[in-house]
């Protein structure tokens, strides 16, 4: 048996526990029904034909049990999400049901659930999670503004951030061997393409044009690149390329199934900043889905025989891909929001801008250097000059083996010493 690995997520749902019903979605195979499992009374796996078969003559039957009720892949029997719902209406108890979702219903629910069911958000593994170092850095620290001391050091390096972008964050596959692993993500991507993102309401007919079309917005990842210019890549010299309105409807699909994960640009109402790019970064779920779409291994990254076609080497793309998912599960335990900012014209650019509620921001730049220098932090002094005190702190996450903060202030973090 696999032995269970804690995740950043279970202190948030434990932080829910006194909620009447929480849905836990994301992509397929991250670990959503293990995380629910182990706080689960009674239990419905629709993924199981005859449970489902059961459930689907007798509908009312998927509220009974003992609490908490988890009811997996809720989105195979639509109606489920409306019995929880009327379920909490009736008796708003604490703890009663849990949901888990891979992807949005083929028929939507007639009620949002707003105010009855929380939804908590999971993705795969962060670095933290996968125990490469002791963090010894915490955002939420970051995030007080108190300026803390940065130490802790580190022995993972280069070579073992681009083996983890290939390993991927999926807890099943990470300890495969790599030919095995491989086969898996190629499975896990077959079945996206030729079932899951039809059988949930999405009807294409050329599938190798949308997996080419997915093919192409991985070549694009940790960049703001156009969606006709993704089109135009994924159909090279043909004369009738895939209209925008179906590469629209591919995105959309995609999104349903969290196979992307688009970081949106941090556009503030104050009148400080102007003329910034609303455009979002490109994000696959998971750098190793993209890798492997790209065919890229973890020693093609290293070599440098993997690049873009600006230039920029393949192996800080994926690497700057990587630290956004992480930001992005320590930020949620955090209750923060992550972007990106750019300006029109990409005069200054800063990869991961991590929001309060209160307005106060974080602002990280990623550089696959292990050492940084003052031509790094130029973006960061602007926006330092720009925001002023709404800039709580700053730093650059790094490949290097040392965390500590510049006599300017400003923070230098290996990324595997980073967590929430």
């Amino acid at each position: 048996m696999v032995k269970y690995l804690p995740r950043i997520v279970d202190a948030e749902l434990d932080d829910l526990s006194a909620a009447p019903a929480v849905s836990i979605e994301g992509p397929r195979a991250i670990g959503k029904t293990e995380t629910a499992l182990r706080r689960a009374g009674t239990v419905h796996l629709l993924d199981d034909p005859e449970q489902l078969a059961v459930l689907a003559a007798a509908p009312r039957r998927v509220t009974a049990g003992d609490p908490p009720v988890l009811i997996d892949e809720w989105q195979r029997l639509p109606s489920s999400w409306d019995l929880v719902r009327r379920a909490v209406d009736a008796d708003s108890e604490s703890s009663r049901f849990l949901l888990t979702g891979s992807t949005a219903p083929s028929e939507a629910p007639t009620h949002t659930g707003a105010g009855r069911i929380i939804t908590v958000r999971m993705r795969p593994m962060s670095l933290a999670e996968r125990r490469l170092s002791n963090p010894t850095v915490s955002l939420a620290e970051l995030l007080a503004g108190d300026h803390p001391d940065l130490e802790g050091d580190t022995s993972v390096g280069i070579e073992q951030y681009a083996d983890e972008i290939t390993r991927s964050g999926f807890p099943g596959l990470r300890t495969q061997p790599d030919r095995v692993r491989s086969s898996l993500i190629d499975g896990y991507i077959d079945r996206i393409v030729e079932h899951d993102i039809h059988r949930f309401g999405h009807t294409f007919r050329d599938r190798a044009a949308l997996r080419r079309w997915i093919t192409a917005y991985a070549a694009t990842t940790s960049t703001a690149t156009a969606f006709e210019k993704i089109r135009d890549a994924a159909s090279p010299g043909e004369a009738n390329k895939t209209a925008l309105k179906t590469a629209a409807s591919y995105r959309s699909a995609l999104e349903g199934l969290w196979m992307i994960e688009e970081l949106p640009a941090w556009l503030p109402s104050t009148n400080r900043l102007r003329r910034l790019a609303s455009a979002p970064v490109h994000h696959m779920a998971d750098p190793a889905i993209a890798a492997r779409l790209l065919g890229i291994t973890s020693s093609m990254l290293l070599s440098g025989r993997a690049g873009l076609s600006g230039g920029r080497p393949l192996l800080g793309v994926l690497f700057e891909s990587l630290v956004t998912l992480s930001v992005r599960v320590y930020a949620q335990a955090c209750e923060a929001r992550v972007s990106h900012l750019r300006t029109h014209g990409d005069e200054h650019e800063i990869d991961l801008i991590v929001e309060q509620a209160d307005g106060g921001i974080v602002a990280l730049e990623v550089k696959l250097s292990p050492t940084v220098d003052d031509n790094d932090l130029r973006h960061l002094r602007w926006l330092a000059k720009r925001i002023g005190p709404q800039l709580i702190d700053a730093a650059v996450i790094t490949t290097g083996h040392h965390a500590y903060r510049r006599r300017d202030g400003i923070g230098v973090i290996p990324a595997a010493l980073l967590g929430p």
